[in-house]
């Protein structure tokens, strides 16, 4: 194969997904190049994921919002915040993200091939550059291109009053009033940072709620704190059309209603990015929204051919993305690998955040596995009087049966970070009374797991002692 082809792998795309796979290849001795028509990082690391959080941070920073708490409902750190405030941090961490991109390719001996990739046949990849076209040729491909946002033909986008999630950056101001159509993870994390920022923002969802795949509990608690930031919802609603007026723009509901606004955002679903790769000469199929499907190896219906993060579809996180990429890889070469398994955690950036790893109260229910609960309050723990914090909470869903921790749900500080904790216990089989008999530190938000272990616990022995 080494003298055969150009490359042992090649990717097209540099996203999370796509340097892992090419990384992964080169750490195994192979000839490894990615192929990418835009900047290093994909729209992880320029328009999406590290954007969007360095722009969360800076937003919680300003505003004062997770100490009002403790310094009163009037503290804030800049009285007047602006989009260069914003973009300020923003740019700098995306600088540096791409940076540490090019020194791990640099590092590893991947080659860079700057261009827009398309398919000849199923080795060979055209690549429309800055100095014309070059074909190279590979063993393996992997397709990494991730995604762009749904653009309906009913929306009049306009780059300045009616935007994407993608074009959230380039607002020249931060708008008094915002229509977020979609009550997704992006839709739901932006809409949270601009409340934060004392903009009026009317969520628009055709569905009966948001995050449907998060615990409804956690869903009902952030759902009341956005309220608290004066946050409306609109929900069973569709958008049938959004006209621009001047420096205002108008969103048109199927029910009648029109809401006005500064701006508006549409984060209701994205396209795979498969448009330009001619995916027909190598027959391989893109379903109606751009995605491919793929094995349980990340395999195409081509073989040698694999596709992996967003362009796959579910669960499209980064962190998801990364570790299909390096399986992909380890497939291609023959190198022994495991599966993703079900204790995959979920974090969604949204202020407050959210974080969950295994099941849900009624994915349990449906299935009739018998669990109970434990709750912890932060305002219980006094690292949560000291953050600040008195309205988060961390869940403990436990078999019934053999005391398995089934699921970990947390909203509220850290949230992100302390899952973690969950997912290991899980990862290993483990049961409640580890939680139980476990040291935390102290004054941490971890403790909440200790305290709800023992919450489940003493429920679980109280149904033990009627039955004995």
């Amino acid at each position: 194969m080494s003298t055969q082809y150009d490359y042992d792998l090649l990717v097209i795309g540099g996203g999370p997904g796509g340097q892992k796979a090419a990384i992964a290849s080169a750490k195994l001795g192979k000839r490894a190049a990615i192929v990418e028509r835009g900047d290093l990082g994909g729209v992880c690391v320029n328009t999406g994921t590290i954007p969007s959080k360095a722009m969360r941070e800076t937003v919680l920073y300003l505003t004062g919002l997770a100490q009002r708490e403790l310094y009163g409902s009037s503290y804030r750190v800049k009285s007047e915040i602006t989009v260069a405030d914003l973009l300020r941090r923003t740019a700098h961490v995306v600088a540096r993200e791409i940076q540490v991109v090019q020194d791990q390719l640099g590092r590893n001996r991947v080659q860079l091939l700057q261009g827009a990739a398309s398919f000849v046949d199923e080795h060979t990849i055209a690549i429309e550059g800055k100095s014309g076209m070059a074909k190279v040729t590979a063993g393996h491909i992997v397709i990494a291109t991730g995604t762009r946002p749904a653009r309906p033909p009913n929306v009049a986008f306009d780059g300045r009053r009616v935007i994407d999630s993608d074009g959230i950056l380039s607002l020249e101001k931060i708008p008094a009033s915002l229509v977020v159509v979609g009550a997704g993870v992006i839709g739901i994390e932006y809409a949270s940072i601009f409340a934060a920022l004392g903009t009026k923002v009317t969520v628009v969802e055709r569905r009966d709620r948001m995050l449907e795949f998060c615990d409804e509990e956690v869903v009902q608690a952030l759902q009341y704190h956005l309220r608290e930031l004066a946050v409306t919802f609109r929900f069973r609603e569709t958008v049938s059309a959004v006209e621009v007026h001047g420096d205002r723009a108008l969103t048109l509901l199927a029910s009648g209603k029109s809401i006005p606004a500064d701006a508006v955002m549409y984060s209701a679903g994205r396209m795979g990015a498969t448009e330009k790769l001619a995916l027909d000469r190598v027959k391989i199929p893109a379903d109606e929204r751009g995605r491919i499907h793929v094995d349980a190896h990340y395999r195409t219906c081509v073989p040698h051919v694999y596709a992996v993060g967003d362009v796959i579809g579910f669960p499209a996180l980064a962190a998801t993305s990364m570790e299909q990429g390096r399986l992909a890889a380890y497939h291609a070469f023959g190198e022994p690998t495991s599966a993703i398994d079900g204790s995959m955690p979920i974090g969604i950036y949204t202020i407050p955040e959210i974080s969950y790893v295994g099941r849900t109260e009624a994915e349990l229910t449906d299935a009739s596995a018998p669990y109970e609960v434990g709750i912890s309050r932060y305002r219980e723990l006094a690292r949560g009087q000291i953050a600040g914090d008195s309205f988060g909470m961390l869940k403990l869903l436990v078999s019934s049966e053999d005391r398995r921790v089934l699921g970990v749900h947390l909203f509220g500080t850290g949230a992100t970070e302390n899952v973690h904790i969950g997912q290991a216990v899980m990862g290993c089989g483990g049961k409640v009374d580890y939680l139980v008999d476990a040291v935390f530190n102290y004054p941490t938000l971890a403790e909440a797991y200790k305290v709800a272990a023992l919450d489940v616990s003493n429920k679980l022995r109280a149904v033990k002692n009627l039955r004995s």
